[in-house]
C-alpha cells in the first residue's frame, strides 16, 4: 500500500513508518516544513492545506499528529493547543480525503481517554463516553474524523499506554526507576491499559489491510493495576519499586487536573475488535512485554 502518515516524526509515527517500510509498503510522511525528498509532502493544518497531489495518489492515511498530552503542564493554553492541533489536523485530512476517491482508508488517532475514569469496569469499544477533559477532547476528535467521506473506511485508534524503550509513559519515568525511586501512582489500584510498540505497529498494519472500521482499542488483552505495572517496569530494569509517586509533587508538576485525568484515571480497556477479527498479540502479559521493550 501507499500510505501517508501525519505525525510521522513522533514516537508512534516513526515506529509505524519503519515497520510499514520493512513489510513492503510505501510511506509518504506529511511534514510541516519544506519536504526533503519525494517521500515527504508539505502539510499545513493551520491553513487546512496539503500540498499537491494531496492524498489522490495514495491508498490510506494515518493521523498521529497533535500536541502531546504529557508534554507540558495542563495550563489553559496547553489544553487549547491539545484540542486545536488535533481538530485542525483531522479536519485537514478529512478535507483532502473528499478530493481523493482512491484513498479509501483513514486510521485516525484517538485514545482510551474516551472512557474517562471507570474504576474496575471492563471496557470495550461499545462502552459509553466518560467524563473529564480527556474524554471530551477525544469525543470531539472522533467526531471530526467521522466527517470523512463515505468512500473511506474509518478506523478510530483508541490507544492505550504504548510501551517502548524511549518516549511514552516508560520513557518519561525511566530515569526515576533507574535511580531506584520508581513506584506506584497514588494507591496503585487504578487499571492501566497498555500495549507494546511491536504490537501497536502490527495492529496498525492489520487495520490498514483488513476490513475493520469504527472504534478500535489498541491495548493488550490483559490490563493490570498500576501497582503491578510499576513492579513489572522496575523488574525489567532490575530495580525495586518501593517509593510511590508523591501526589502533591505530581500536582505541582503537572496540575491536579492532569494527575486526576491522565495519571489516576482507571481504564480496564480490552481489544475486543482486534481479537474478534483474528489479530494475534506478540506480547499479552505485562511482565513479558516490559522485558521485551527494555532489552
Amino acid at each position: 500500500m501507499r500510505v501517508a502518515i501525519a505525525g510521522a516524526t513522533g514516537l508512534l509515527g516513526t515506529a509505524l513508518t519503519q515497520h510499514l517500510r520493512q513489510t513492503g509498503h510505501q510511506v509518504i510522511r506529511l511534514v510541516r516544513r519544506e519536504p526533503y525528498g519525494p517521500d515527504e509532502r508539505r502539510f499545513d493544518p493551520a491553513e487546512r492545506r496539503l500540498a499537491a497531489p494531496g492524498l489522490t495518489d495514495l491508498d490510506a492515511v494515518v493521523n498521529f499528529a497533535g500536541a502531546g498530552i504529557a508534554d507540558a503542564r495542563w495550563t489553559e493554553s496547553h489544553k487549547r493547543a491539545m484540542r486545536a492541533s488535533r481538530l485542525a489536523t483531522t479536519q485537514t485530512i478529512v478535507n483532502a480525503l473528499a478530493e481523493a476517491p482512491d484513498c479509501k482508508v483513514f486510521l485516525s488517532g484517538s485514545a482510551i481517554g474516551y472512557y474517562g475514569d471507570r474504576g474496575s469496569e471492563t471496557l470495550d469499544e461499545t462502552s459509553s463516553l466518560g467524563e473529564g477533559f480527556l474524554a471530551t477532547l477525544v469525543r470531539d476528535w472522533e467526531k471530526c474524523a467521522d466527517q470523512a467521506p463515505a468512500h473511506v473506511r474509518l478506523v478510530k485508534l483508541r490507544t492505550g499506554h504504548v510501551l517502548t524503550r524511549s518516549g511514552g509513559i516508560l520513557g518519561k519515568q525511566r530515569l526515576i526507576y533507574q535511580l531506584g525511586a520508581g513506584g506506584r501512582i497514588g494507591d496503585g489500584q487504578q487499571f492501566v491499559s497498555w500495549i507494546s510498540i511491536d504490537d501497536y505497529v502490527r495492529a496498525c498494519e492489520f487495520l490498514l489491510t483488513h476490513d475493520v472500521s469504527g472504534a478500535v482499542n489498541l491495548t493488550a488483552p490483559n490490563p493490570v493495576r498500576n501497582s503491578e505495572f510499576s513492579k513489572a517496569f522496575a523488574a525489567a530494569l532490575h530495580r525495586p519499586a518501593l517509593l510511590p509517586l508523591p501526589l502533591p509533587a505530581a500536582k505541582l508538576m503537572f496540575t491536579g487536573e492532569m494527575v486526576a485525568d491522565a495519571m489516576l484515571a482507571s481504564q480496564k480497556a480490552l481489544p475486543r475488535v482486534l481479537l474478534d477479527n483474528g489479530f494475534e498479540f506478540l506480547h499479552d502479559e505485562v511482565d513479558e512485554a516490559m522485558a521485551a521493550v527494555n532489552r
